[in-house]
């Protein structure tokens, strides 16, 4: 396990909260930090190829999106800082993309905002920050 903390971001305040709570005690203690955003994504796939090919590209349009509007900002933020810190952008289920990354990297803990983007669906099945708490092998902080 490495001195190296994944903190999920996703252009939501709760997101924002989670990286400056993290990137502070980064500064104190040194850890490096994972910046990741995980694109909810769906394994379903279509049965022409043509379906597959506009997936594809609406797949690498919202990748495109997500680094430049939250990930590359965020790495900005903590490049000004001088905190050592790594970009990732997934798709996937969020909790279990965000458990995989944590395991690949060797993270010691992960930060997530309460309430991220989800909106009422959150409310129905249970939120990314609910699931990590209970799923999660590494300590979860959960930021208000």
């Amino acid at each position: 396990m490495t001195n190296s903390v994944l903190v999920a971001v996703d252009g939501s305040d709760g997101g924002k909260r989670a990286l400056q709570y993290a990137s502070e005690r980064a500064k104190i203690g040194g850890a490096k930090l994972i910046v990741t955003y995980v694109i909810e994504w769906s394994p379903y796939s279509f049965n022409t190829p043509e379906e597959n090919a506009e997936r594809h590209q609406r797949r690498e349009q919202e990748i495109e999106r997500a680094t430049t509007g939250v990930v590359t900002p965020a790495a900005k933020l903590l490049e000004d800082a001088g905190i050592a810190h790594e970009t990732v952008v997934r798709h996937g289920p969020p909790a279990e993309t965000l458990i995989k990354l944590a395991e690949q990297h060797g993270v010691q803990q992960i930060v997530i905002g309460r309430r991220g983007q989800s909106g009422i669906k959150n409310l129905l099945f249970g939120s990314v920050a609910g699931n990590l708490v209970q799923t999660s092998p590494v300590p979860v902080v959960v930021v208000p």
